[in-house]
Parts: C-alpha cells; sequence; structure tokens
C-alpha cells in the first residue's frame, strides 16, 4: 500500500507506506458564548476545522547509507511543503483526493545500516475528501428537473457552466428552492462559470480561456449547494434570453 502525492506514487520514491490511523470527524469549531445569569453557553453551532491525515513510512533497504539518504533527499523534494498544497490520495481510501502539504518536521529512525522508517503528518486546510470520479449534470431543456447524488456523506459545492445568449431579460436557476438569477450579457459561443466552493464566476470561450469576470452577470450573489440524494432544479427563462445548455459539476465530497 502506499499513497500518491501531487501525482507521484510513494512506490516510485522507493517508500513502503500506510495508513496508522482515520480521523473520521475532522477537528470541529465550536461557536459558543457565555450568557451571564445562564448556566451551561449559548450554542450557536458547529464548523468544520482542518484535517490531518498520519502515514507510516519506511524507506526500502538500500545498499549503503548514503543510497538511503540520497532517496530522503529526493522525498524531501517530493513532499516540500512550501511549493504550496497538493492532491493526496491515499491507496487505502482510493475513491477520494484531499487538498494536503506536510505540516510537521519529518526524522528518520535509522533501523538497518541502510533501510529507516518515518512519519508524515499531512495538513488538510479543507477538511474534505473529493470524489476522484465526480458526479456529473448537463441539461438542455428548461424546466424541471432532478438530481441524483450518490457519492459522497455531505452536501457539495457544485460549479455550474451555462451556455446561452442574455442581451436582455435573464435566465433563472434555482436548486432547492434557492434561486439564481443570471441577467448577463452572455454571449453566443460564451460559457458563465458559477464556481459555489470558491464564491466566483468568469465568463469563458469554448476553449476554457477567461474573458472577464462573471459575478457582474450575476442579479445576486447567491451559490446554491447540492444535497446528497435527490435535489430538484428548475431551469426558466424571461424576457429575450435563450437557453441553450447547464452542466452541472457536483464537487461530490465526504466529509
Amino acid at each position: 500500500m502506499g499513497f500518491q502525492y501531487n501525482g507521484i506514487t510513494s512506490q516510485s520514491m522507493n517508500i513502503k507506506a500506510h495508513l496508522t490511523g482515520w480521523q473520521m470527524v475532522p477537528s470541529l469549531r465550536s461557536n459558543t458564548e457565555t450568557v451571564p445569569g445562564k448556566a451551561g453557553l449559548a450554542d450557536f453551532g458547529a464548523d468544520s476545522g482542518e484535517r490531518y491525515i498520519d502515514v507510516a513510512c519506511n524507506v526500502y533497504p538500500q545498499k549503503t547509507f548514503s543510497d538511503m539518504v540520497a532517496v530522503l533527499d529526493q522525498v524531501a523534494a517530493w513532499l516540500d511543503p512550501t511549493a504550496g498544497i497538493k492532491q493526496l490520495v491515499l491507496d487505502d481510501v482510493p475513491d477520494r483526493y484531499f487538498s494536503a502539504r506536510l505540516s510537521d518536521t519529518v526524522d528518520c529512525e535509522r533501523l538497518l545500516r541502510a533501510a529507516g522508517s518515518f512519519n508524515l503528518r499531512f495538513l488538510c486546510a479543507d477538511p474534505y475528501g473529493y470524489a476522484l470520479d465526480d458526479e456529473t449534470f448537463t441539461f438542455s431543456q428548461t424546466g424541471e428537473h432532478k438530481i441524483k447524488r450518490e457519492t459522497g456523506n455531505t452536501d457539495s459545492e457544485p460549479v455550474y457552466a451555462l451556455k446561452g445568449t442574455i442581451s436582455s431579460g435573464s435566465i433563472l436557476l434555482s436548486t432547492n428552492g434557492e434561486a439564481l438569477r443570471v441577467v448577463g450579457p452572455l454571449a453566443e459561443g460564451e460559457i458563465l462559470v458559477i464556481d459555489t466552493g470558491l464564491v466566483t464566476a468568469k465568463v469563458t470561450n469554448s476553449a476554457g480561456n477567461t474573458l472577464r469576470n462573471g459575478l457582474p452577470c450575476l442579479e445576486e450573489l447567491n451559490f446554491p449547494l447540492l444535497r446528497r440524494g435527490l435535489n430538484a432544479l428548475s431551469i426558466a427563462t424571461e424576457g429575450g434570453a435563450v437557453f441553450t445548455e447547464l452542466h452541472i459539476q457536483a464537487k461530490s465530497r465526504w466529509r
């Protein structure tokens, strides 16, 4: 077993690796307040904090100690945390990826003349694991539709890609009763990409090149989520707007 980081496998780096445990629920941030004269606390709910993933590693036996150090040098460059967060995929949990980087010092314990062991702790500032094989949905007609999300175990923050033309009027997208009104302008061949997770929008061409900021195309900043299970989607046009296609990448995830 092992893991893949930034597209490179631990096996290819001469490292044997395995998970030492599993954080079933990431750390929580409780929002509470002490109220004078009231027993206990006022509870304003909780949200998720960061996630940590611990991996135990062994260096395959080398011919000399210098050879082992050379392997460790390559691993240090591969996992360099100053390069920022990268995609982490664990062989034990192959259906999802995490955005992670190293968070602690790594010390290698010498076991034999030219072999060693060490532990890695990865920090996931975003605690969610995201589906490698994501769910996608495409609609080419206005009206009422159903979206059934089956992957993951919590709400997701989808990416909407809308095609159509809007010089007057609007296109109204409603997900589980949450309305997203697109007022444009949007020309033929342009795509309005609305990223719920990043809380932003952009207008691109068919090649994916960004043409301009898409937030002015939205009447208000409302970014609907997708629930796990059945979701209701409504697509309607108003005035002179023409709807062509809506593509949704679910960004299905696990907490």
